[in-house]
């Protein structure tokens, strides 16, 4: 491939590289009409990310298609405008959703929980695409899911209070992330190991940036299952598990695509 070599081909060659917003050009003192209005959408599709609704009908009959019974649960955040205002109350449960999991069979390593976060958009996009990937991934190294659930209005918190109420030794929070210019649909993975009430960011374990454009399913199975194994086997997460999960992928990660 020929490298660019006059100042349009090099703007073009280094715009292809990146999703950011560089070399926009200029209108006079202001920016052109195409890039003005290509910012107004994404910031118009950023912000219905964050007020649009978690279709649990559609994640629910998706997790029923790969063999999986869920449960839904709910914050004590009653709508989208107090989640919003009070991220507190996003990350305890509502009394009738505790009641709910305190009437549930304790047990089972491993629970994953699908939550809108601030961007429903994304778990209605990539949540069951990437549990399906997960489960592949884990079997083939002899682990299984053992318990699946559904949380509104859910910060990543709220997972610490479910997994000790089902007894999980570790959960896996799949949750919309917040909306960027050029990600308004970017799921997050949030594991911790023995998860309770009271857990630190610095106890648990990120991959982030799953999207289309970003982390493919594949690779962020991958990793998750990595995690998952290394954090039980170990008995911990966040800041004392380092990911070293890239360092053994394969190299080709098409191998568990259908």
């Amino acid at each position: 491939m020929k490298p660019p070599t006059n100042g349009s081909e090099i703007s073009n060659h280094l715009r292809s590289l990146t999703p950011a917003r560089i070399l926009l050009g200029r209108a006079g003192s202001g920016l052109p009409t195409t890039p003005m209005l290509e910012f107004a959408m994404d910031h118009a599709r950023a912000r219905d990310a964050v007020h649009a609704a978690l279709d649990v009908d559609h994640i629910r009959t998706g997790l029923a298609a790969i063999g999986l019974q869920s449960t839904v649960v709910s914050s004590l955040a009653v709508d989208r405008k107090t989640y919003l205002a009070r991220p507190d109350l996003g990350r305890r449960l509502d009394p009738a959703s505790h009641d709910q999991m305190l009437g549930r069979d304790a047990g089972g390593r491993l629970a994953v929980v699908l939550a809108d976060g601030l961007s429903p958009v994304a778990v209605n996009t990539h949540g069951v695409e990437l549990v399906s990937r997960l489960m592949r991934q884990l079997a083939a190294e002899g682990t299984s899911l053992d318990r699946v659930l559904i949380a509104q209005g859910a910060r990543v918190a709220l997972g610490d209070e479910i997994g000790e109420l089902i007894g999980a030794r570790m959960l896996v929070m799949l949750i919309g992330e917040r909306p960027g210019l050029s990600a308004p649909h970017s799921l997050g993975a949030y594991l911790t190991f023995a998860p309770k009430p009271g857990r630190t960011d610095a106890e648990r374990n990120c991959v982030s940036n799953i999207h289309h454009r970003g982390m493919d399913y594949d690779e962020a199975a991958f990793r998750v299952a990595w995690l998952i194994r290394e954090g039980l086997q170990r008995q911990v997460t966040g800041v004392m598990l380092k990911d070293d999960s890239r360092a053994q992928m394969p190299p080709s990660r098409d191998i568990l695509a259908p």
